[in-house]
């Protein structure tokens, strides 16, 4: 349900390397193909680091020159320096009191940026509650056009119908992200994605059988799946490193909200009879209107400027959305250089489809997204999300009071998913899926098994009690974890792949879960159907503690050393980190906490580039 695309340790001012033992180098074989593509994803980590200043000066002037910027050499003299280290701006003679004094507020005053920055955030927020109203005004239709078309009880139907958008992602809307965004630009794409969602939230409510509403909610996907992916990036290839973070995780926390909006939707448009569905599924198409006016008074992102060889207009976009043209100089070159090691890395990559499977680093990294991704649907949520209304309903709610309680989730989905934007980076991915994963799958227990309780109102507000608990454990962990784990969990030159893998990982299982519900409940009563879905959590947590390694707080180069350790090392972490926890808090005894073996750089090899043995302490308990 969100999909953020870009880390904010793709950034400046993020480096924080390790120390590294070179005493054994000499054991280390001749270099070859694998061993060079390690070292230049390593640099992608500090790219300008060990350069003399005079020289980077000269390289900052030069890359003004020759492209189009003369009268700006200045400025990217000094924003060569400050991309070298950007926290080094008291000490460098060059700056100027106005331009230590913006780059001093970039530190203590975070969130102050121009007006332009702000109306580029205010847009991909609406872009994100695009999103989550396409997904659920559909809960409420559910309980008239089902009956109106006359699949009520033809469960795979309605679940074709339900699942149709998510079918479209899966199969075909993103894979065509890439194409877009190449052809037209971050802009454009969210401009032509944002007119076929208002087009086809339009066409849902002029419907007069379920195969054209099915029509009709497949073209919905061609609006949704590329959509998903390109305004996270899109928001992180313009903003300031400090807040990069936050603004990503914002599409969770806006996604959320318009799956509010759709909840709101579905109870204000309930009493208008013959048409109550059609509107529900109509207004969705209200927020991508507005977004389509809305985007182009943003400035286009400077990386797919630079992509295309508009350096001139690239600087011009950042000006924009920087308060000094330091500051611009400064992230532009920063990016520049980036792209430069990224190019190279791309001649010297066999295949990046091959190397995505063939070397250690990217096959766990893999691993790990494709466990989060997976069990994002496969949690349960998204079956509250789509059928909450035809859940309450069965549980012996009205009509009206099981779209009121369907709103209620998603109050509480919403507003449970704001501290994620302060618990993801405090307390760490891993920690979090550990916590939360046992407590849905426990959730889900309690709201199958109250559908047994024979008194009519305990068994409603046990039902409503158990889907609300469920979401407020959802909002802060399955909820923002996946996508942010996904994106900073490959390496740079391959994450567009990883990223493509990762959001039709989310999409088609989401169509399955969507596709499949209404079945299940009809085989095995709600439930059977909830303790399938219960038993997954367990699936999760299990799977979570044994092969999924912290990413919080690692620059790329330390993410490149977490996934080079093998996996059978994280197993037995795993698998310590159980009785230790229940030694530590359990019977309270003062135990040393399991520590994860960690490759560096003694003894290679060329599947998992093996460089000798370190032992770290890992903080997260189960």
């Amino acid at each position: 349900m969100s999909n953020p695309t870009a880390s904010p340790t793709d950034s400046p001012g993020t480096e924080k390397p390790l120390s590294v033992h070179h005493q054994h180098e000499h054991q280390l074989p001749p270099k070859n193909k694998l061993e060079d593509l390690h070292k230049l994803n390593s640099k992608l980590a500090h790219p300008l680091s060990g350069i003399p200043h005079e020289e980077l000066m000269e390289m900052g002037a030069s890359y003004a020159r020759e492209n189009d910027m003369e009268d700006l050499q200045e400025e990217f003299k000094k924003g060569a320096l400050l991309a070298q280290d950007p926290e080094a701006f008291d000490t460098l003679p060059l700056l100027t009191d106005d331009d230590k004094y913006y780059l001093r507020r970039e530190v203590t005053h975070k969130w102050s940026h121009p007006k332009a920055l702000y109306h580029m955030v205010v847009m991909c927020s609406m872009a994100a509650a695009v999103q989550g109203m396409d997904e659920t005004v559909i809960n409420g239709a559910n309980l008239f056009f089902l009956k109106q078309f006359g699949i009520e009880h033809r469960e795979w139907i309605a679940g074709l119908v339900n699942s149709a958008p998510y079918l479209c992602c899966f199969t075909v809307g993103c894979w065509l992200t890439h194409p877009l965004n190449q052809q037209f630009g971050r802009r454009n794409t969210i401009f032509i994605t944002c007119l076929i969602s208002f087009a086809t939230c339009l066409w849902q409510g002029f419907a007069n059988s379920w195969p054209h509403m099915f029509v009709a909610r497949f073209m919905l996907g061609l609006g949704i799946g590329p959509k998903s992916s390109t305004v996270p990036v899109y928001a992180a290839e313009c903003s300031p490193p400090a807040i990069r973070g936050a603004l990503v995780m914002m599409w969770q926390m806006w996604t959320a909200f318009g799956i509010m909006l759709g909840y709101i939707a579905d109870v204000a448009f309930y009493n208008i009879t013959g048409l109550n569905w059609r509107l529900m599924l109509s207004s969705a198409m209200v927020i991508p209107l507005i977004v389509c006016f809305q985007v182009y008074f943003c400035p286009e992102s400077p990386r797919y400027e630079m992509l295309k060889g508009r350096h001139k207009r690239a600087f011009n976009s950042l000006a924009r959305l920087r308060w000094t043209k330091v500051q611009a100089a400064r992230d532009l070159f920063y990016m520049h250089t980036l792209l430069k090691v990224e190019a190279e890395l791309n001649r010297k990559s066999r295949s990046k489809i091959v190397e995505f499977f063939t070397i250690g680093r990217n096959r766990r990294a893999m691993i790990g997204s494709e466990i989060v991704m997976f069990m994002q649907q496969f949690c349960g949520v998204n079956v509250i999300a789509y059928y909450s209304s035809v859940i309450f309903r069965d549980s012996g709610f009205s009509v009206i009071n099981s779209l009121l309680a369907s709103l209620g989730f998603g109050i509480i989905n919403f507003l449970f998913a704001i501290p994620a934007v302060y618990t993801i980076d405090t307390f760490g991915r891993r920690f979090l899926l550990l916590t939360t994963f046992p407590l849905m799958g426990l959730f889900l227990l309690f709201t199958g098994f109250s559908f047994w309780i024979p008194g009519q109102e305990a068994r409603v507000g046990c039902v409503a009690l158990g889907i609300y608990l469920f979401g407020i454990v959802y909002s802060p962990g399955e909820g923002p974890v996946p996508f942010t784990y996904s994106a900073e969990a490959y390496p740079l030159y391959i994450r567009d792949i990883g990223m493509s893998l990762a959001t039709a990982t989310t999409w088609g299982f989401n169509w399955l879960l969507s596709m499949t519900w209404l079945p299940l409940v009809r085989a095995f009563k709600p439930q059977g159907a909830f303790g399938y879905y219960a038993a997954w959590n367990a699936i999760g947590f299990i799977l979570v503690l044994l092969f999924l390694p912290e990413t919080k707080g690692r620059t790329l180069e330390e993410l490149d050393r977490v996934f080079e350790v093998p996996t059978r090392s994280h197993v037995k972490f795993g698998l310590a980190q159980v009785p230790w926890f229940f030694k530590r808090y359990i019977f309270r005894q003062d135990v040393p906490a399991p520590k994860l073996l960690e490759l560096e750089d003694t003894e290679y090899h060329p599947d998992t580039f093996q460089h000798g043995n370190k032992e770290i302490g890992e903080g997260n308990s189960v």
